[in-house]
């Protein structure tokens, strides 16, 4: 498993819960596979949660960018910039 430090983990988690972002973004970021992605929020989420996202993502084509209905997307989030440690900073 690799080394991440909390705020590397809060940006995992964060992008594994956006509905848009595909695990190949998250591999293409951070080097980890969709296991990898799935055993971190285990270890990360309190059990609701882990299985609430699980729940969520199981099937989800968004998630998946062979899946996709669309060709191009976005890659991040409009927002993104002013995210800041899992907060919206004040605009």
């Amino acid at each position: 498993m690799h080394n991440f430090n909390p705020i590397q983990i809060d940006r995992i988690i964060e992008m594994a819960w956006e509905d848009r972002t595909t695990f190949d973004a998250i591999k293409f970021q951070f080097g980890i596979k969709e296991q990898e992605v799935i055993d971190l929020m285990r270890l990360n989420l309190k059990s609701s949660s882990f299985k609430l996202w699980r729940k969520r993502v199981s099937g989800r084509k968004t998630k998946h960018e062979k899946k996709r209905d669309f060709l191009k997307g976005r890659f991040k989030c409009s927002r993104q910039r002013s995210i800041n440690n899992n907060k919206i900073s004040k605009r």
